[in-house]
């Protein structure tokens, strides 16, 4: 099995109280040209599934989704109401979600979303036809602030055993800790302001990295992260 990413742990509180900034960011987007397509290339009818982040679940990204859908693209719900379950189940469920759908689809995922379109790229190449993730740490995913590992600590000790530590066996993290197909296209979008997600662990050298400002929260709704978003779903 491929080594499971270790890193020493960043004692790192976060920005959280900046983190409010994402409704600033979202009436920032709903007045800005891209909003409504515009500067930025159109969609192709192509299948895109969208992936929540850690505590949300699909109403954070319906924004993006009807943003898409005006684009010209097809996108597609993740069926995560709210994204605390094991991550190895919650794999298999997307694995599924995407068989059904049809591939090769687009996946776009926001911090543990991003995780999960990794993963699911390495386990079945066949159905992914590029990755964009937003705010995730790809080589290291508890590079997170302090708080944030606290909360991912409560829903360890929910699920019992090693569920969401470096320490997991379970298939989701060899598939997480896979090479990443080099005929994939990833982007990884990322802001050096995130509160949340230590941004440098956002940086992978298999990725086309891109810097955008904003909170972490906010990636869903962030004006400059959405003209990356269609540039790398244009190819």
């Amino acid at each position: 099995m491929p080594a499971t990413p270790t890193f020493e742990p960043r004692r790192w509180w976060g920005r959280h109280l900046a983190e409010v900034r994402w409704q600033a960011e979202l009436a920032r987007l709903l007045v800005d040209p891209v909003y409504v397509g515009r500067g930025v290339p159109a969609g192709d009818g192509t299948p895109v599934m969208l992936i929540p982040g850690f505590l949300a679940g699909d109403l954070s990204l319906r924004v993006m989704a009807d943003w898409l859908r005006r684009l010209g693209y097809e996108p597609h719900e993740s069926g995560i109401v709210v994204n605390v379950d094991c991550s190895d189940r919650a794999l298999d469920r997307l694995e599924a979600r995407a068989e059904r759908i049809g591939g090769p689809l687009a996946l776009v995922g926001h911090s543990r979303g991003g995780h999960f379109a990794k993963a699911l790229a390495h386990r079945r190449p066949d159905l992914v036809s590029r990755v964009v993730s937003l705010g995730a740490g790809l080589d290291t995913p508890f590079d997170i602030s302090i708080p944030t590992r606290a909360a991912v600590g409560a829903v360890r000790r929910f699920h019992g055993r090693a569920c969401l530590t470096e320490a997991c066996e379970c298939r989701y993290t060899r598939d997480f800790c896979g090479p990443f197909p080099p005929a994939i296209p990833l982007t990884s979008i990322y802001s050096r302001e995130d509160g949340v997600v230590w941004w440098e662990a956002c940086r992978v050298p298999y990725a086309r990295n891109v810097e955008v400002t904003g909170s972490h929260v906010g990636l869903a709704f962030n004006r400059k992260a959405y003209r990356a978003i269609a540039r790398a779903l244009a190819g």
